[in-house]
């Protein structure tokens, strides 16, 4: 597709309101997406750029074309993976959790298929995300982080958040000037909102960060501090779901390697 043709199928789009007199900016960055800014990530699936239009500092996610069953799904009965994005973004931030500013969403919708997409947030310049923690034992501060990392995940389960993608490169992590630290999520669009977590809920919710001995303990002593749970109890979960994850991943990148899809 070239660049000049790209906003033009795009035809469906969300402004928040204090970024309408951006329009312009915005519609600038997606048709110059595949040239402008640079890559933020691996990609492999969807591509994020880090975009700077006059005095905006972007985040521009472009989605990959879904498969034929997504395309008519997305089309008459779901949401697409921008407008979640969007839409769980200020849902967030209505509930006090953070995520980088949402700005907008462009949507290509046929009269019989949905194509591509983009989700568009302010750029936020992290000191570390959680897999900082996990590779280097040695990280200033490291324990008190994840403590207060821990904090932030009850505090999402208290509202009743179940993050989905609650992975090591999914929250960013930023000081700030009382010492404290910030976590905003990203990576939104498998969320739900309202629900009543139970114990076993919010135990898998941690699955997917780590299998690293000394911050499954950290956090679980954490978790149990807040909810009253006895430790041993909490850790225990923990790690048989941890484990679980770890096992299931390493029996699909086997698959993987048998027929041919692995990418390390």
């Amino acid at each position: 597709m070239e660049q000049s043709s790209i906003l033009s199928v795009l035809n469906k789009k969300h402004i928040a309101d204090e970024f309408s007199d951006h329009q312009e900016s915005l519609h600038y960055a997606i048709n110059h997406f595949d040239s402008l800014g640079y890559k933020v990530g691996k990609g492999r699936r969807n591509m994020v750029k880090h975009i700077r239009v006059k005095d905006l500092d972007l985040n521009v996610k472009s989605f990959k074309t879904p498969n034929p069953v997504n395309r008519l799904a997305y089309r008459f009965f779901r949401k697409s993976k921008a407008r979640r994005s969007y839409e769980y973004a200020r849902r967030l931030l209505d509930q006090g959790i953070l995520t980088p500013t949402p700005v907008a969403c462009f949507e290509q919708f046929s009269r019989l298929a949905f194509g591509r997409s983009f989700y568009i947030s302010v750029h936020i310049k992290e000191d570390l995300t959680f897999r900082t923690l996990i590779e280097d034992p040695q990280y200033p501060e490291r324990e008190e982080i994840i403590r207060q990392f821990t904090r932030f995940t009850h505090e999402m389960h208290e509202k009743g958040i179940l993050f989905l993608d609650h992975s090591p490169g999914n929250t960013l992590i930023k000081k700030s000037k009382e010492g404290t630290y910030r976590f905003y999520l990203v990576d939104l669009n498998r969320m739900r909102h309202n629900q009543k977590l139970s114990f076993k809920s919010r135990m898998k919710n941690f699955a997917r960060l780590t299998a690293t001995d000394d911050i499954i303990a950290i956090m679980s002593r954490e978790y149990a501090s807040l909810t009253g749970h006895e430790f041993n109890t909490v850790y225990a979960c923990m790690v048989k779901y941890t484990r679980a994850n770890h096992e299931r991943r390493l029996r699909q990148k086997r698959l993987n390697r048998q027929l041919g899809r692995y990418k390390p």
